[in-house]
């Protein structure tokens, strides 16, 4: 469904020597060089031609969804939080909104699949499900759902290209849904559940043992059916980590960046890249959240997060908080003075 070209690397030597000619010791920016080259690969990639960088109508996705093993006591709070919560983004009042208020995003929030209709103005409705069934008893899915939550996705990609969107970036809201990441993590890598369960919101010890259980038998039930990505997606995943998957490769097949979160979003692009390998080249990777499990998806991902702040709350907040890095990135690739405009020699 998606065609996802790598960035070409034609002009590396290019990129470098200007990174490297700014007036500073080579490095010394230290991430932020490795961040510039790469949105220079990414832009550079799509046009040829193009002398500056840039930051065009970055758009923040907030996908929703609900989770059949919320049910079965795996979180701190109930599923009707995933619809009241959507409620409050739609009404300003989340973190993510007071973030994408200050960074200059455009947020829009999507209704994969909550357990019911809410007829909110301001929510896009890309409904696959009224939440997907209890991973541990059945398939979260169909390969159909999937399917048409990839289409979705690509629409609401496709949509935010055509205002002017260079730059994608993911969350996620759905009780539950660190229960179904972790046992991605867990399929797709080949990990023991307990390397890749983690507290969530925060459950205790009790709470803990019972989520590491019920993922164990998911994956034990659907182990033997898990044949490809789609269906680990289709097995293990949730509403709105499918389409969070699907963006990032509609994206990538755009030739844009996209800004992956934290543990939930990164699970999909676990995902996506092990669909498409190309995808990887576009993405940045905001933070390193507090969720077990994290870190060793980044470092598999072989990604260098932009902040640790200790966060935990999804949403996309710590992809929205990560953006003036991004900026900042960009700015001294376009409007740092190299050497020779300084006139500044003798340096080796």
């Amino acid at each position: 469904m998606f065609a996802v070209d790598h960035v070409s690397h034609k002009f590396d030597d290019i990129i470098q020597h200007k990174i490297d000619q700014k007036t500073k010791p080579k490095g010394a920016l230290g991430q932020l060089e490795t961040l510039a080259k790469q949105i220079a690969q990414v832009q550079l990639s799509s046009d040829p031609k193009a002398k500056k960088l840039h930051i065009t109508e970055p758009g923040l996705l907030v996908f929703a969804g609900d989770h059949g093993i919320a049910q079965y006591g795996v979180s701190i709070a109930p599923s009707e939080v995933t619809s009241q919560m959507v409620a409050n983004f739609v009404h300003g009042g989340a973190a993510v909104n007071v973030f994408c208020r200050q960074m200059g995003f455009n947020l829009e929030v999507i209704d994969a699949g909550v357990l019911a209709p809410l007829g909110l103005k301001g929510v896009t409705e890309h409904r696959l499900g009224n939440g997907t069934a209890a991973i541990h008893l059945a398939p979260a899915m169909t390969l159909e759902q999937v399917k048409q939550g990839f289409k979705a996705a690509h629409e609401v990609v496709e949509r935010h290209v055509l205002s002017g969107c260079n730059l994608i970036a993911l969350g996620e809201m759905g009780i539950g849904n660190t229960s179904s990441a972790a046992a991605i993590m867990a399929a797709l890598l080949e990990f023991d559940v307990n390397t890749c369960v983690g507290r969530g919101t925060g459950i205790d010890d009790k709470t803990f043992a019972l989520k590491k259980a019920l993922i164990n038998e998911a994956l034990k039930l659907h182990r033997p059916k898990l044949a490809s990505p789609v269906h680990v997606l289709a097995y293990l995943g949730g509403f709105e980590i499918v389409q969070m998957t699907g963006a990032i490769l509609a994206a990538a097949e755009q030739k844009i960046l996209v800004l992956i979160d934290g543990f939930i979003s990164t699970a999909a692009a676990l995902v996506a890249v092990r669909l498409h390998p190309a995808a990887r080249d576009y993405l940045v990777f905001a933070h390193e959240s507090e969720e077990q499990g994290h870190k060793l998806m980044l470092t598999h991902l072989a990604a260098q997060p932009i902040l640790s702040l200790g966060l935990r709350l999804g949403e996309g907040t710590g992809a929205a908080l990560a953006l003036p890095i991004v900026q900042a990135a960009v700015n001294f690739y376009n409007d740092m003075a190299s050497f020779e405009d300084a006139g500044v020699v003798n340096v080796v």
